[in-house]
């Protein structure tokens, strides 16, 4: 645990009692705060209560008195579309609003480091797709290379859960942008901006506003070194704010199919290698066709943007592509579940929005498309470069029938549920072909979250398999 500093013998109110607001409730009582929590969910308070925290409901007149700060968890609102009653009443009475995050990085130095022959370093991670992989593949690789190395925020532990980092560790932070755009305190060593697309739109009211949260972790604090993946107008504009000259190597561009020219610090991939460039010349190379765990052209991005990370605090090329090979990739995100008469089946559950759907289908020749759920603004049209690697579609979701209009001529086959979409594209698959969950839509109609619907997706592809067995076909 980190112990939240600064909070010594004061009130401080939480609101939110999941993973993130019970961890920032516990590392605010070890730093010596009095703590007030309250969650809309009667379940969540009674588990709150049996840690013995005080349970006051924040939304009633006066509740709020007293209170140095209120720490808000990610999910809940607090401007758009509508702030939340309780930050509403703290605006209103001037209580400084925070979360986990901001908590984290003002409490994170404060561990003694002096006596350190080198400090911990934090490596921050954003971006609309690809965040978790790139996280969780610079902690693989740091591992890989035996460092001391902890993965926390959107993934993992709660940051305020971690140990205390010892001489010379690491800390890798996934940060969404409900994370960034809240917290007051953002001090990366290392800052990575994957990439932009349209997401939250709702609550940030607007894509201006989105790409304002993700651009929070590099302007707050200023990061060391800053690594921009400049596939996007926004990642663009970034680096060149970050930047001081062309020769100016504290920011490193990324690119997936663009060479990057030029003389300062760059790493992109084109044709399924990778390269580095640092002042017009090759660094650094890596085939990455042959690596399973990263499919892709935006699993490449992933890879560079990982790759400049972990060159950026010193590891050489060859340690880098050695722990590439033996990343297993994350659950649900481009995850390879099962291989049988030549059929591949690949859960990208986490493909919630078009952007990222789009570049899963991409990444293979001709796929059986399971697709669809709560469709989120925008529409599909951006879907179009992906369809013709679309033998055919199975569309899941309380709303298949419309999600299936919006595909135009692609074949496609209302079948609502997983299980009769799984059935569907298992039957009809054959040698060669993918059978990939990439839905293009958030899970919340039909499931708590996506990891259940990958979940689901994995255990229909055993089923099927296995009746396959069990019948000798």
């Amino acid at each position: 645990m980190i112990p939240v500093q600064g909070f010594e013998g004061v009130t401080v109110a939480v609101l939110g009692l999941g993973r993130s607001g019970l961890s920032a409730a516990r590392a605010l009582r070890a730093g010596g705060a009095h703590v007030l929590c309250w969650d809309d969910s009667p379940i969540a308070c009674s588990a709150a209560e049996a840690d013995d925290f005080d349970i006051v409901d924040l939304g009633k007149d006066g509740a709020l008195d007293g209170v140095a700060s209120l720490i808000v968890s990610p999910g809940i609102a607090h401007l758009y579309p509508t702030p939340n009653r309780v930050i509403a009443k703290a605006l209103e009475a001037g209580v400084p609003v925070d979360n986990d995050i901001g908590l984290f990085f003002r409490s994170f130095a404060a561990q003694g480091f002096d006596a350190f022959d080198q400090p911990p370093r934090v490596i921050a991670v954003t971006g609309s797709n690809g965040k978790s992989t790139t996280s969780a593949l610079i902690h693989h690789i740091l591992t890989e290379a035996g460092k001391d190395v902890q993965l926390a925020g959107n993934i993992g532990r709660g940051v305020l859960d971690i140990d205390p980092p010892g001489d010379g560790g690491a800390v890798v932070l996934e940060l969404s942008s409900y994370q960034t755009e809240l917290a007051r305190a953002l001090t990366p060593d290392i800052a990575v901006f994957t990439n932009l697309s349209p997401d939250h739109l709702d609550r940030h009211a607007g894509h201006g506003g989105y790409f304002a949260a993700k651009r929070r972790l590099f302007a707050e604090g200023g990061p060391d070194r800053a690594i921009i993946g400049i596939d996007e107008a926004e990642g663009r504009f970034l680096a060149g704010q970050l930047s001081e000259g062309p020769v100016d190597d504290r920011v490193i561009r990324v690119s997936s199919g663009t060479k990057l020219t030029g003389p300062g610090w760059n790493v992109f991939a084109r044709k399924g290698f990778l390269a580095e460039y640092r002042k017009g010349r090759q660094a650094g190379s890596i085939d990455l066709r042959t690596i399973a765990g990263l499919p892709g052209a935006h699993n490449h991005q992933n890879a560079c943007a990982a790759y400049a990370a972990c060159r950026a605090i010193g590891l050489a090329p060859r340690v880098i592509e050695s722990a590439l090979h033996s990343y297993p990739g994350l659950p649900h995100r481009s995850q390879i579940v099962a291989k049988a008469d030549g059929v591949t089946y690949v859960n990208d559950s986490k493909a919630t929005n078009v952007d990222s759907a789009l570049k899963a289908l991409l990444a293979f020749d001709k796929v059986r498309w399971i697709c669809g759920g709560l469709e989120k603004e925008g529409g599909l049209a951006a879907l179009a470069p992906g369809l013709a690697h679309v033998a055919k579609a199975y569309v899941i979701g309380r709303e298949a029938a419309g999600f299936a209009l919006q595909l135009g001529d692609t074949d496609a086959e209302i079948c609502t549920d997983m299980q009769t979409a799984v059935a569907r594209a298992h039957g009809d698959a054959q040698p060669g072909e993918v059978v990939l969950l990439a839905p293009a839509a958030a899970s919340f109609d039909q499931y708590d979250n996506f990891e259940q619907r990958g979940d689901d997706f994995t255990a229909q592809v055993r089923a099927a398999l296995a009746a396959r067995l069990g019948s000798g076909q």
